[in-house]
């Protein structure tokens, strides 16, 4: 009897000590997976960040391509293109970066400085046009062409559109994540992918019928106040869309500015990220409050500055060779623009 009362006191000392080692093991998985939680948050939250600029353009440019469709066809048109933009990045992209990041991870600073080189052209184009508008640049009107027509080619052209920034995006996000493992690196990517293109489209989304609600504001608000605010929501929407193309431009020539003079530091040439660094660093020292901010004004600023510069050398070199080789080899592709 008393060797079984000793075997029942075994058995419940080893069942206890399994129930600890059980607990500390939950206890350091839940600490393993808040850490690897907060790195991805972390990394992701970085990478967002350095994509801000063809983020902002991408939700400046959107809008553009449902101006003079039926308003009841915004939002799926909206739907189609954000669905595709999520097909883009999670499918074909996603892969991509990591595949080339695996076996030509010497590729991934020279096709960055290519996605700068894009973003420094569209940002000074986008300036030119403004100071030396076209009269093809006018806003089309959609009654020379059938709406299911017009909407088809308006969704294929955006497709089109957030390819090249998808891959911008998706190209940047893989240069700021901060870790050797793919798993973590492809779920960060995967993260930005999802959280930027459901920003994006949300707020495309929002801004395309802002419009629309000021005005139902307009004509059934009870009060004048309620009618006075609708109507300042229609007048203001121009404007809105005015700062927000124009916060997208200098986006675009800060980041690509950026991406170039970063690139040609790994590859070598140190000297504009040095003196950008230098004449960053002195002003803010002279100024002596808010370093921290004061160094990225400059920075930034530099930054954009070089990227204009480097974007009106490209015009002509786009223009006037790209585009014409390009029309040769793709003559139906030129046609349809």
């Amino acid at each position: 009897m008393s060797g079984l009362l000793a075997l029942l006191d075994d058995v419940a000392a080893i069942v206890k000590l399994t129930a600890t080692q059980l607990d500390d093991l939950a206890s350091q998985t839940a600490k393993v997976g808040a850490k690897v939680g907060a790195t991805v948050l972390d990394d992701a939250a970085k990478a967002g960040a350095k994509a801000a600029g063809v983020v902002i353009d991408d939700a400046a440019v959107t809008p553009k391509y449902v101006t003079g469709l039926p308003a009841a066809r915004e939002l799926p048109i909206i739907w189609k293109i954000a669905r595709a933009s999520f097909f883009n990045k999670l499918v074909i992209l996603l892969p991509a970066a990591l595949l080339l990041d695996a076996f030509l991870p010497w590729l991934v600073t020279p096709m960055l400085m290519l996605g700068g080189c894009y973003l420094c052209f569209e940002g000074a184009e986008k300036i030119w046009h403004i100071l030396y508008p076209h009269p093809e640049s006018k806003a089309q009107v959609a009654e020379v062409i059938d709406a299911a027509h017009l909407e088809e080619q308006r969704v294929k052209g955006a497709i089109k559109t957030d390819f090249i920034l998808s891959a911008e995006i998706m190209t940047i996000s893989l240069a700021a994540i901060e870790t050797d493992s793919r798993l973590s690196a492809g779920i960060v990517l995967a993260v930005v992918a999802i959280g930027i293109t459901a920003l994006v489209y949300g707020t495309v989304a929002i801004l395309v019928k802002m419009d629309d609600a000021g005005l139902k504001l307009s004509q059934i608000g009870r009060v004048e106040a309620v009618r006075s605010f609708g109507r300042g929501i229609v007048k203001f929407m121009p404007t809105l869309m005015m700062i927000i193309a124009t916060i997208g431009t200098a986006a675009m020539l800060w980041v690509g500015g950026n991406i170039i003079v970063h690139g040609v530091d790994v590859l070598g040439w140190h000297w504009p990220y040095e003196t950008i660094k230098g004449i960053a660093t002195s002003v803010s020292d002279s100024l002596g409050v808010a370093k921290g901010f004061v160094k990225w004004v400059v920075t930034a600023t530099l930054d954009g500055i070089l990227g204009l510069a480097l974007g009106l050398i490209l015009i002509p070199i786009v223009t006037r060779l790209i585009v014409p080789v390009f029309s040769i080899f793709f003559p139906e592709k030129q046609a349809a623009h």
